[in-house]
C-alpha cells in the first residue's frame, strides 16, 4: 500500500511512515497545494495510493467522486 500524506499534515509523517516500512509521499512533491480534493481524488486512483488526511471534508469528496467503486462487496481481497 502506498500513501499519500495529505497538505494539512506535516512532511514529519513520512519519516515515521517510512520508518515502519511504508512506502509514503508528501503531497508537495507530486501536487500543488491549492489542489481540489477532487483532483487528489484522481491522483489517488490513478496511482493507487491512500491518502492520509486531517481534511474533515474529504470523505464529501470521496462519495462524490465519479468513478470510485462505493460497492465494499467488490473490493479485492
Amino acid at each position: 500500500m502506498k500513501l499519500l500524506v495529505d497538505m494539512n499534515l506535516s512532511p514529519k509523517w513520512l519519516g515515521l511512515f517510512h520508518d515502519s516500512g511504508w512506502e509514503a509521499v508528501h503531497w508537495s512533491a507530486v501536487g500543488q497545494p491549492t489542489t481540489r480534493d477532487s483532483d487528489i481524488m484522481t491522483f489517488l486512483t490513478a496511482n493507487n495510493f491512500v491518502v492520509v488526511t486531517h481534511d474533515f471534508d474529504f470523505p464529501t469528496s470521496i462519495c462524490i467522486s465519479p468513478g470510485v467503486n462505493h460497492d465494499p462487496e467488490s473490493s479485492p481481497s
